[in-house]
């Protein structure tokens, strides 16, 4: 598979390092050499099976136009663009591209988010006050995390709430942790997702672009990371 990464910080050079373990031919394009989605021609797009993007909120909207706009298929693992998703959606559908989105590409996170979906369910009614903690590395540019964002609303629609606090901090060089807490008068439950490395978010990345390599249409990776 030929694949094209977008974005050269610490998890698209990762993202890279491990389609190039699965075998796949690799290709990066930094910022320098993409400004305002300038390099991605149809022509150059047309030389990559999947386009796989790490780079930042003010460049990922461009980037998607360019690459959906040729019918190419595209992982996107940046976050902070999620209210111009619906006009993704819709480039997918006119372009018949491909297109899988995620706020977090561990398959740990997913996991968190069906047993917090649970304990939501659960505990509803039950006079438990949930909140989350979530901590990053000092560069990460959106705050809360889209992760704490997702795990916000999966806890919001199953316990029945009109809000969960989120205190969201900045580190060092935390590569990712999230702490769900429910608290009663009587006790307190605690559901902890501690990422030691930036390593699960690219395989799991890459593992959604060769899945996606054979399929159009636009998916969360929430929907489809049982299936890779």
């Amino acid at each position: 598979m030929r694949v094209l990464v977008l974005g050269h910080g610490k998890t698209g050079k990762l993202v890279a390092e491990v389609a190039a373990e699965r075998g796949h031919s690799v290709h990066v394009l930094d910022a320098k050499e993409n400004p305002n989605a300038s390099a991605l021609t149809p022509p150059f797009v047309a030389g990559f099976d999947v386009v796989i993007d790490f780079t930042a909120p003010e460049a990922v909207v461009q980037n998607m136009r360019a690459v959906l706009a040729t019918g190419a298929r595209m992982v996107v693992g940046t976050t902070g663009w999620y209210h111009r998703l619906a006009d993704a959606r819709g480039l997918v559908e006119r372009k018949e591209a491909g297109l899988v989105y995620g706020t977090n590409f561990s398959v740990g996170v997913q996991v968190m988010l069906q047993m917090a979906k649970r304990m939501g369910e659960l505990l509803k009614n039950a006079g438990y006050e949930f909140s989350i903690e979530e901590t990053h590395h000092v560069t990460k540019l959106d705050s809360p995390s889209g992760t704490a964002l997702t795990l916000a609303n999966v806890v919001k629609s199953a316990a029945g709430l009109a809000e969960v606090p989120i205190k969201a901090h900045r580190m060092g060089d935390a590569a990712g942790l999230h702490v769900l807490q429910a608290k009663s008068a009587a006790d307190k439950l605690v559901l902890t997702h501690e990422a030691h490395s930036r390593r699960g978010f690219a395989e799991g990345a890459v593992r959604a672009a060769e899945w996606l390599s054979t399929r159009k249409g636009c998916y969360d990776f929430q929907e489809i990371y049982t299936q890779m």
